[in-house]
């Protein structure tokens, strides 16, 4: 069997203006990569900073495509940034006038300058100079030609050890079809459009994982990241059929949370309960959808006013100890037994619920 082609050589050298008139002509988002705009504004300022004064800033690594048709280039575009985003965003930014440079910057040339607060656009009218070192700076650019998806994951992930990855950005670049699923999941509506919890470092991916695990397996599991992972790698080895059908249900169950949770819904701003709900919805008769949301919402009122009365002196108590073992639990949301209390609590409540208004 013939090798497949790997190859890592340095790009021909070119300025960031080049590399910005081929912006449209970049995939700044192939599978593998971390959400974008992680860096602050001040982060990117600095990285324009130490562009101007001279430093050096760490080699950019891309997948090229220009040497011939790839299965790889699913966009059919050029290149694919494989490490780096955050420094072409930035360097993007500063051209288009999105970020200016620091207040403390300092010209090390000359100090006399006073450029701290001023963007791209004042650089070109005002100390054109200045914009043109911007301009023809020679970015260290390295140029990945590869035959196999799995061989540019192992890259990334081989070059961003050092860094702090969550265990959701590198699941995402492992190999096999488990991270493709995650991610369909994890573009579902209900991601888009009903939770309220932050996702910049792939939280949605890994409650997409957690959901799929379930329902991979038909039961509670655990759910910290060694069980991810032992999931993402493990079911590629296995049967892929069932790995499909498991995703297509995880959508499926997807589908009638968007209808029971409202956008941006307040229920859903902790991503640790959301697997929970998942599987509560997930054992209930579609005619008991409309009554599930105003139970959460009473239980959760039921949770605030019985941590209240548990702030109280001892002989003024009426302490609902299933709500505080439920508060509990909720500190290890990644334990196969929080999974299973917790369900269970929400399970017999709602049941309660439903017979105390005749249903």
């Amino acid at each position: 069997m013939a090798q497949k082609i790997f190859r890592i050589a340095p790009f021909e050298a070119r300025t960031l203006t080049w590399w910005r008139a081929r912006k449209d002509r970049m995939d700044m988002n192939p599978p593998y990569q971390r959400r974008g705009q992680l860096w602050s504004t001040a982060d990117k300022a600095y990285l324009v900073d130490s562009i101007l004064n001279g430093f050096d800033i760490p080699k950019v690594y891309i997948a090229d495509f220009t040497w011939g048709d790839s299965a790889l280039n699913k966009k059919k575009l050029p290149y694919a940034v494989i490490d780096g985003k955050q420094r072409f965003e930035a360097i993007f930014d500063f051209f288009e006038g999105k970020i200016v440079l620091n207040r403390d910057f300092v010209y090390r040339e000359n100090p006399s300058h006073k450029l701290g607060g001023l963007g791209y656009p004042d650089l070109q009218k005002n100390h054109a100079d200045i914009a043109e070192i911007f301009d023809n700076y020679n970015l260290s650019v390295m140029s990945v030609i590869a035959e196999e998806e799995e061989t540019i994951n192992e890259l990334f992930v081989r070059l961003n050890r050092s860094k702090s990855l969550t265990g959701a950005e590198v699941r995402n670049a492992m190999a096999g079809p488990a991270p493709g699923i995650i991610r369909e999941i994890a573009q579902h509506d209900f991601f888009k459009t009903n939770i309220k919890f932050a996702i910049k470092r792939g939280q949605d991916l890994n409650t997409a994982a957690k959901m799929l695990i379930f329902e991979y397996y038909g039961t509670l599991r655990e759910t910290k990241k060694r069980n991810l992972d032992d999931f993402v790698e493990n079911s590629s080895r296995e049967n892929n059929g069932k790995l499909e059908v498991a995703g297509r249900r995880t959508l499926d169950i997807l589908n009638d949370m968007s209808s029971i949770f409202l956008p941006k819904d307040q229920l859903l701003s902790s991503s640790g309960i959301v697997p929970v709900y998942y599987w509560l919805v997930r054992n209930q008769n579609q005619e008991k959808y409309p009554f599930l949301r105003e139970f959460l919402v009473r239980f959760e009122e039921e949770r605030n006013n019985n941590r209240r009365l548990n702030q109280e002196p001892p002989e003024s108590r009426n302490i609902d100890q299933n709500l505080l073992d439920y508060d509990t639990l909720n500190r290890s949301a990644n334990d196969q037994r929080s999974h299973e209390r917790r369900f269970r609590i929400l399970e017999n409540r709602f049941q309660d619920h439903l017979k105390q208004i005749g249903r």
